[in-house]
Parts: structure tokens; sequence; C-alpha cells
């Protein structure tokens, strides 16, 4: 049978701080420190604000095959406005216009 005393840890910190001694942080409030407000002189100007909206749904699409595009900045924020406007997904507003295309081409 093993010898488990050779494998018992002592304990290498110490004894624990004292009350007094300990950190008071379970007593501070929880409240997250509020970010310095930009003055709008500092602001960004409007061509470069972009932000890149989520086009995810919650609703269930039958779509199960992943499509990973580089595409432009503009062409990104045209893609997004649009699906935006009509209410669509980004994938319907593509299948639409693969479809005016292919009934262009015919």
């Amino acid at each position: 049978m093993a010898d488990v005393a050779k494998l018992k840890k002592t304990n290498r910190l110490g004894p624990p701080p004292s009350v007094a001694e300990a950190s008071t942080n379970l007593t501070a409030p929880e409240v997250a420190p509020v970010a310095p407000a930009i003055a709008p002189a500092q602001a960004a100007p409007v061509a470069n604000d972009y932000h890149r909206r989520d086009g995810r749904s919650a609703r269930k699409t039958n779509r199960t095959l992943p499509l990973a595009l580089r595409v432009t900045q503009a062409f990104d924020e045209k893609l997004r406005d649009v699906a935006a406007r009509d209410g669509l997904l980004l994938v319907e507003v593509l299948e639409r216009a693969l479809d005016a295309y292919e009934a262009q081409r015919a």
C-alpha cells in the first residue's frame, strides 16, 4: 500500500490575515466607474463613425451552410442598409440579388 504521508502538503503560505488586515472590498458598493463624457469637438468625424450592425436573427431560417466573404466597408454598409430598410436578413438580400442577376442574364 502507498505511503500517503509523503503526499500531504504543508501550508507554505502561513496563517491567514486577521480580520483587521483583510481587504474591505466586500463592503464596497457595486458601482462601476462612469466613463468621462467626450466633448463634441473631440468626437470622431461622421464619415469614420461606422458601426457594423449585427444581422443575426432569432428566427429559424433552415440555412446551415456558412459563407464567409470579404467586402468593402461601403458594400457592407449598403447591404445592411437595404436589409434594415426592407426588414430582411442579409442572406435574403443576397439571395434576391442573385435571383435578379440570373433573371437579367437570361
